[in-house]
């Protein structure tokens, strides 16, 4: 009987059979819940002693945009050393620097966040290509976009859930809390990688790494060429660059909840109310992120044609939800609007990425997943910097949200230009 690879079933199986898998999925949930419970954190706190939305773009530029600078070493390294080891150095490093943060409590100290979030920011960058291009060896090829697709279900379920309850938690028990369980986190995530098992047959095909690699940049090159060479391949490293331009939204939700939809409540203060008003704006982001692959996994299926088609449809939800946002009437509303983009979003990420995945062989995969993060993390860091800027100065929020849905319609028709890539040339080689 044949299954689909999008069904809850094919979940199921993939979860259950495939034990390294299951320790990275397992790993995953941890240190997301982790990440999520502390965002809300991060971001009431600068607002409390900034005032300044233009904190919080600068906060986020900073989660995001050293990923440009670091992607060159950090594809070169996923390359040439053990992806499993560097997953695990990177998850330990990143406990230390977060649990630093219980010790910001001033506006003087306002610069120790922006540190603590960029040397995270330079471990993100050489876990995250490891991750990916991890998921091609231990997944099976009729498994590859369950595996995605399972990936980002549940980012998505760990930020409904992970932001909805971290704003309750720092608003009842205190931001340090939510601190403290979240460098716990990267532990379990790191003891869980431990465990893992899987052969790492790039390293068959290169020398040993020596550390004066990381200044050199011939590696980086060829990973270029070889993007280049397949205009399809090129086309599809591009799309999350398209995506950062939802990057508003890192700006937009935190202001909209603090501002425009705080949970009034005799229970609460003003404080606690726009803590709340995030956390449900941040959580129905995480449950349109959830929504979205499951609902386009299950209609479209796996085929190349179809996951491109979804692309585009997604491209078309999220310009859709930003506008139904920058005119909601009401929390309930705002909300709608939200799960809308991202269920759009999301889906562009996991097809995206699958996509990707069949295109690159192995050996290139470290670099070609840390470009095509890098030009992501670009984007988002200009327009989430513009948002803040431009919010200081007086642009409305509302209006910001209508200009980012209508940006979204950029790369939704030049993602449609592009289809005459695959019907002009033969497939890619696989790995």
């Amino acid at each position: 009987m044949h299954h689909s690879p999008v069904s809850l079933a094919a979940y199921w199986r993939l979860v259950r059979d495939n034990r390294n898998f299951r320790l990275l999925w397992l790993a995953q949930i941890v240190s997301e819940l982790g990440d999520w419970f502390y965002a809300i954190a991060i971001y009431s706190l600068l607002l409390e002693l900034t005032g300044s939305a233009k904190s919080i773009a600068v906060a986020y530029v900073l989660q995001v945009l050293p990923q440009v600078f670091v992607a060159p070493a950090a594809g070169v390294v996923n390359d040439r050393m053990s992806r499993k080891r560097v997953m695990i150095l990177t998850d330990l490093a990143r406990a230390g620097i977060v649990f630093c943060m219980i010790w910001v409590r001033s506006p003087s100290l306002v610069w120790a966040i922006y540190v603590l979030l960029l040397l995270e920011t330079v471990m993100w960058a050489f876990f995250e290509p490891g991750r990916s291009a991890v998921v091609p060896v231990i997944a099976r090829e009729h498994e590859l976009l369950a595996a995605n697709a399972l990936a980002s279900i549940t980012w998505s379920f760990n930020l409904a859930i992970g932001a909805s309850l971290g704003g309750l938690v720092a608003a009842l028990l205190g931001r340090n809390t939510v601190f403290v369980i979240n460098a716990i986190s990267f532990l379990g995530s790191a003891a869980l990688l431990r465990a893992m098992s899987f052969p790492e047959t790039h390293l068959s095909k290169t020398r040993p790494f020596r550390l004066r690699e990381l200044t050199d940049f011939s590696p980086f090159f060829e990973g270029a060429r070889y993007m280049v060479r397949d205009r399809r391949r090129l086309a599809t490293v591009l799309v999350k660059a398209g995506l950062g331009l939802m990057g508003t939204n890192w700006v937009l939700l935190p202001i909209f909840g603090e501002k425009i939809f705080p949970v009034r409540s005799e229970r609460f203060d003003s404080r606690q109310a726009g803590m709340l008003g995030m956390s449900l704006l941040m959580g129905s982001r995480g449950v349109g992120a959830l929504i979205g692959p499951l609902a386009a996994g299950y209609c479209l299926g796996r085929e190349s044609g179809r996951l491109r088609l979804g692309i585009l449809l997604g491209f078309l939800a999220g310009a859709a939800g930003y506008l139904a946002l920058s005119a909601a009437p009401s929390l309930a509303g705002a909300c709608a609007a939200v799960i809308l983009a991202h269920a759009g979003g999301s889906t562009i990420w996991v097809f995206s990425t699958t996509l990707l995945q069949e295109q690159t062989e192995d050996r290139y995969r470290g670099r070609v997943f840390s470009s095509d993060y890098a030009l992501h993390c670009l984007v988002v860091s200009a327009v989430t910097y513009l948002a803040g800027f431009s919010i200081d100065l007086g642009v409305g929020v509302r209006t910001m949200a209508a200009l980012t849905g209508l940006l979204t319609l950029l790369p939704a028709v030049l993602w449609l230009m592009a289809q005459r890539f695959w019907r002009e040339t033969r497939p890619a080689p696989h790995s």
